[in-house]
């Protein structure tokens, strides 16, 4: 028993090797690599259609890759569901009708061998006052964080949560996240997908980025900046050309918003000494890279101007693409 437990201990928790899904044309998930270590808080980071949801499919076993292999704790995914290691808290679920939470929560938690207390989930879903409510009748929000006492449940060694958030106020989310971060503390693996970049990097140690199928950045918040380029540097175009914005010393990317131009730059004092030569200095700002920009970088089609992303032209006046 020592040798196999020493083994199950340094086995991943996730683990995706060259795996692929494709319907029809599209590949939903294209050739992904993935490691996820015991105890790590991991967000999948994308836009809608990212690839986040199929990830997630294929990781709890509900669709099986193409190609190439997922697995977890060192097995199939199956397997791993069967034990009981594995609770999930997904975006589609139907209210079943004439139960109440607490029934439904004892349910679940009675098909899994080591199961959480009810009365301790429901607490830490934030409601143990909803026990006798029947879960038909619950607003959005209640039924979210039904959702979310019944993946933990069978107190799993990895949660996986898909956008965990949706239907939720602020003053939820902030329960919600306060009690995701009090399950992890006891160690457990956590993998979460969301669009919001500030929970990413608020409540995840490690942030996968996730664009058309492909993981095309893995790191913290302050990597994925360093990614994007450190600064931006804006300033009024006042009807100027862009074309040569994208060859000044230091750009990475460019953005066009309405009459502004937005350089992300890994060298701001060139980009600045060069745009002073070129007189383009009105409205002139400089400001350390967001999140926002390294989202925006990493997931920008390259347009073939010497490895510079140039970014969808938004329109300032209602944030529509007019590129």
């Amino acid at each position: 028993m020592g040798s196999t437990e020493g083994t199950e201990g340094t086995t991943p928790a996730v683990s995706f090797a060259g795996a692929v899904k494709a319907y029809g044309d599209v590949r939903a998930v294209d050739g992904v690599d993935l490691s996820i270590g015991r105890g790590e808080t991991v967000a999948l980071l994308g836009r809608n259609g990212a690839g986040k949801s199929t990830a997630i499919a294929l990781l709890l076993g509900l669709c099986p890759p193409d190609s190439g292999t997922v697995e977890l704790f060192g097995g199939p995914p199956e397997r791993a569901v069967r034990d009981g290691r594995v609770g999930a808290m997904l975006q589609e679920a139907r209210a079943v009708p004439r139960v109440t939470v607490g029934e439904l929560v004892a349910f679940v938690a009675g098909r899994y061998p080591a199961p959480m207390p009810v009365g301790q989930a429901l607490e830490l879903a934030g409601i143990a006052e909803l026990a006798g409510r029947r879960v038909d009748r619950l607003s959005g929000g209640q039924t979210q964080r039904v959702r979310f006492a019944l993946a933990l449940a069978g107190h799993p060694d990895l949660l996986v949560l898909d956008e965990p958030t949706a239907a939720l106020d602020v003053e939820a989310r902030h329960t919600f996240w306060a009690s995701m971060r009090a399950y992890a503390r006891h160690g457990s693996t956590v993998l979460f997908s969301t669009h919001y970049l500030e929970e990413a990097e608020a409540h995840a140690d490690r942030i996968l980025v996730v664009d058309r199928g492909r993981i095309v950045a893995d790191g913290t918040g302050d990597e994925l900046r360093r990614a994007a380029g450190g600064s931006r540097v804006s300033f009024d175009l006042a009807g100027r050309p862009t074309g040569d914005l994208t060859l000044l010393p230091g750009v990475r990317a460019l953005e066009i918003r309405g009459d502004r131009a937005l350089l992300r730059t890994e060298d701001s004092d060139a980009t600045v000494v060069a745009l002073a030569k070129l007189g383009a200095i009105r409205g002139l700002e400089v400001a350390p890279a967001s999140l926002d920009d390294a989202f925006l970088a990493l997931t920008a089609t390259a347009d073939g101007m010497d490895g510079v992303d140039v970014i969808d032209v938004m329109d300032v006046r209602d944030g529509e693409s007019v590129r």
